[in-house]
């Protein structure tokens, strides 16, 4: 395809010859020679977005020259210039839980710019967009030869509607391909195969150019192609489709934060162990809204599988992005990994010649920095609710046993609970603490040689003394992709795993993000839900939030994927897995963690015999052909989409219905009641929840009475392409605390006439009504993952505006997107300081005419008894372009119609 490029106003375009290849580039060092700053101390990071400026500069359309200016400014100003600018990502990257709805979005565009009188194929994608479809797999099966097979057929039983669609897009849209089922976890697909660290593209001259890799992604993970200095990072779907439909991503210059790594890791510590410890520290540190980078000579021992483990987490430590500069290791890699040997040259060649390489030299000027010893690391956990919350091995049970203490003395109850189950015949007794889940999954870990590896070593070993997994653990292992498999198979590791369980049930995302299927019988079900046990799941994933993993686990541990398998062996979250024997032998004898944990030598010589170049050119040989599934799946052909009127999974959403051609106004909130006061650390799945619902729950109800079984029901997350469905689960979360109720879990509030009800019953009230509503919130309101849905729910549900202490990044955007205004709270206050109840009267002014980015406006709080309370808040629209977002309803509305008018 053809990228367009910018004016070259500073004249900084020229040619790098590599080989028998000529490349157009833009000159970092030439922007410098022409006096537009001092740019030599940048991060590689901030680097790869002056690039971007230089090559997209337009006269000042979109790109001025001072806005590249502005770079010189920031390493003057010690790290510091929050100047707004206009960024273009090379490509976009989807799951199909966020893809589904995006796509769907773009076929009702196609129907709203015909309305509008305009040309249907003008809503096509401007820019690459890969959709891997990866989230739909759920572990129904498991533990046995026959796992992946059945949950393969249950996937395309389940998903037909929507593949047909996705199928139908893969028609219909330009530069748009679907990785089919069974490919593997988007990030790991990137990573392994879509990712080129340097991008090539002909420009409008005809001309190849060279350019950094860089993409947004709908997932929150896409930072973890970071790892292999790729700039990408996660946002929502509606910035997405923006994105890909020609938008600049809109954004601050941002502050970045060095991390600088010393030393290696201690025999036996994991790379897991060391992301954990980050994510401690960097949480600690404060990095919303900001860009992290990794230089120092412990680098040169962090193999590019570790720094990928690390950048992927970074929307657990809050951070855009934890960016790892181009080196000897991101070269051998990309050999490994079968990437050509031209593209491997014009990596280093067009690194060196443009400052991004990392030498022994590398030292650039960050905003602030932190420092960490490798060698200081140790074994750890991190749970039951937050990935942030770090716990070294040695403290995980005194830690449980508190989390448990204080669980039950809030229920009024002193003593632990426990219960008698049975499981194939026999009687167990689970209780407070029984690991129910054991699940190596999710891309975090997966894409990691090394902890898969030291995983199946953990299983051999095991194996070996005649230990098993407890019979009450749901075990699974999810690889990110098939060379995961391939390597197990080599190294004779994956009949061992098998032995304990850990068969291969699917290759995707799978509980993690909340499809981790029933527990292993029902009876096990019912014990936990009918004595309120407090059972806990043990995954090596990277989110962990309340009600994420499964509705019957409360306490959630991320762990390496070697750790996994040894709690699935001990059982229980009350054993000290450091000093108390994890199992006992058939013969009696007692079996400690040391016993069956592999050296790193052991490791180190499997992963460099078993993960070969072959086995990545072997399974990427065709990756968008899919197998014989996919293949049979049947679909319409067709510029717009032929919306089947009775699907329970897609339907034409109503965003543009009846939407005129001129954009309106931004109005005042005016006499709005309020939905919901929530909590610090409300994450966008407490807001649009992605695993089960049960038939009692609105969105149950509404499947029910078309005619679909509960077991049909799918989850939110496979459902996203229907908006009957999402506006229904929105708020929906069971462990979601309103605190309008109290003692209340899950999604309710009070109607208008006061008495408790659904969330969605109450707003489909209030809108029938004609009354606005606002949500008031705490700390990070909205943190977690990239869920378009959050905010589309919001929207839906009448909710004009968001009220919190502050917000994540992605879901302040979100939200303005969807044309809900989010604002903070000023001066110290917030919902508790105010004595906020939810029966309070919310009029918020001085919206209305030219608001300013960030201004400060009056919000009047009309009390039950009668007095009010003027406040200022602040508004929390960043940016010039996001007013125009506003005053069209939202983000896809202003493309819309600029499209219809071009």
């Amino acid at each position: 395809m053809t990228v367009v490029t910018g004016k070259d106003t500073a004249k900084t375009r020229r040619q790098l010859q590599v080989g028998a290849q000529s490349y157009a580039y833009y000159s970092i060092p030439a922007a410098e020679a022409a006096g537009l700053g001092d740019f030599s101390r940048l991060p590689a990071a901030l680097k790869v977005v002056l690039e971007n400026l230089l090559r997209f500069e337009d006269g000042g359309f979109s790109v001025s020259v001072e806005d590249i200016k502005a770079f010189g400014d920031w390493a003057k100003l010690g790290g510091k210039n929050p100047r707004e600018i206009a960024y273009r990502p090379a490509r976009v990257l989807m799951q199909d839980f966020t893809g589904v709805p995006a796509v769907v979005d773009l076929a009702a565009m196609r129907d709203g710019i015909k309305a509008l009188g305009g040309d249907a194929k003008k809503i096509n994608p401007l820019v690459p967009v890969d959709l891997v479809i990866d989230h739909s797999v759920m572990i129904d099966e498991f533990g046995t030869p026959r796992a992946f097979q059945r949950n393969v057929e249950l996937e395309y039983e389940r998903n037909m509607e929507r593949y047909q669609f996705l199928k139908w897009g893969q028609g219909a849209f330009e530069n748009f391909r679907v990785v089919p089922p069974g490919t593997g976890i988007c990030h790991q697909v990137n990573v392994e195969y879509l990712a080129q660290t340097v991008w090539t593209d002909t420009d409008q001259n005809g001309d190849l150019v060279a350019y950094p890799d860089t993409l947004v992604g709908t997932d929150s993970h896409t930072t973890m192609v970071n790892g292999m200095a790729v700039l990408g990072w996660g946002v929502g779907g509606i910035e997405a489709e923006a994105a890909m439909l020609g938008q600049p991503v809109s954004m601050l210059i941002p502050e970045v934060v060095g991390f600088k790594l010393t030393g290696a890791l201690r025999e036996g510590c994991t790379g897991t162990d060391l992301v954990l410890k980050v994510v401690q520290m960097l949480r600690k540190h404060g990095v919303v809204g900001k860009f992290v980078e990794f230089w120092g000579e412990g680098l040169d021992k962090l193999p590019l599988a570790q720094r990928s483990t690390i950048a992927n987490m970074a929307p657990e430590y809050g951070a855009t992005c934890g960016f790892f500069p181009i080196d000897d290791e991101t070269l051998r890699y990309l050999r490994q990994t079968g990437r050509s040997e031209d593209r491997i040259a014009l990596v280093e060649a067009y690194a060196k010649e443009n400052g991004f390489w990392r030498g022994a030299d590398y030292a650039p000027i960050y905003s602030s920095t932190l420092e960490l010893d490798m060698s200081s690391i140790v074994p750890a956990i991190s749970g039951p609710k937050r990935p942030q919350d770090y716990l070294p091995l040695t403290d995980a049970k005194s830690t449980f046993a508190k989390v448990v203490a204080d669980y039950r003395t809030a229920k009024g109850a002193a003593e632990t609970a426990v219960k008698t189950v049975s499981v194939d015949g026999k009687d167990y007794t689970v209780g407070d603490g029984s690991v129910v889940i054991a699940s190596i999954t999710s891309c975090t870990n997966t894409s990691n040689p090394y902890v898969l590896i030291g995983a199946g070593l953990v299983a051999r070993k095991a194996r070996a003394l005649g230990l098993k997994a407890k019979p009450w653990v749901k075990t699974s292992l999810a690889p990110g992709s098939q060379v995961v498999e391939e390597y197990l198979k080599a190294a004779n590791l994956q009949e061992d795993l098998d032995a304990l369980g850990f068969n291969i049930v699917g290759f995707g995302c799978t509980t993690c993000i909340g499809n981790s299927g029933p527990l292993g019988t029902p009876e096990i079900s019912k014990a936990i839900n009918e004595n309120d046990l407090v059972a806990a799941a043990v995954l090596s994933g990277n989110r962990n939030f309340e009600g994420r993993i499964s509705p019957d686990v409360r306490a959630n541990f991320l762990a390496s994927p070697p750790l996994v398998v040894a709690y699935a062996i001990a059982g229980d979250m009350n054993i000290d897995l450091t000093t108390e024997a994890i199992a006992t032998t058939p013969e009696g004898k007692p079996v400690f963690l040391k016993d069956i944990w592999p050296s790193d030598a052991e490791i180190a010589e499997l992963v460099e015999k078993c993960v070969t170049r072959e086995a990545f050119l072997a399974k990427y040989a065709d990756v968008f052909k899919g197998d014989a599934n996919w293949q049979g799946v049947k679909t319409t052909t067709g510029e717009t989409y032929d919306w089947p009127a009775a699907s329970t999974y897609i339907q034409n959403p109503p965003y543009f219905r009846g939407m005129a051609k001129e954009p309106g106004v931004i109005s005042n909130v005016v006499g709005a009641h309020v939905l919901a006061v929530l909590g610090d650390m409300i994450t966008t799945d407490h807001i649009s929840p992605a695993g089960s619902f049960k038939p009692s729950t609105p969105a149950g109800k509404y499947l029910t009475e078309r005619g679909v079984a509960p077991q049909d029901f799918n989850s939110y997350g496979s459902r996203r392409g229907n908006h009957e469905v999402m506006m229904r689960g929105t708020f929906a979360n069971i462990r979601i605390k309103n605190e309008m109720l109290a003692g209340v879990e899950g999604g309710y509030t009070k109607g208008p006439d006061g008495v408790q009800t659904s969330i969605y019953d109450a707003s489909m009230a209030y809108q029938a009504a004609n009354i606005p509503l606002v949500i008031f919130g705490g700390i990070e309101y909205g943190a977690g993952s990239s869920r378009d849905w959050a905010a589309k729910g919001t929207n839906l549900l009448g909710v004009k505006a968001v009220i919190a202490e502050s917000f994540e990044r992605i879901h302040r955007s979100n939200l303005i997107g969807m044309g809900v205004i989010p604002f903070e709270f000023t001066e110290g206050q917030n919902r508790k300081s105010l004595g906020l109840t939810g029966d309070e009267v919310v009029t918020i002014e001085g919206l209305e005419g030219e608001i300013k980015p960030l201004s400060l406006v009056p919000c009047t709080i009309l009390r039950k008894d009668g007095t009010l309370t003027k406040i200022m808040i602040k508004s929390r629209i960043d940016t010039e372009v996001e007013i125009e977002y506003l005053k069209n309803g939202g983000v896809l509305h202003y493309v819309l119609r600029n499209l219809a008018k071009a």
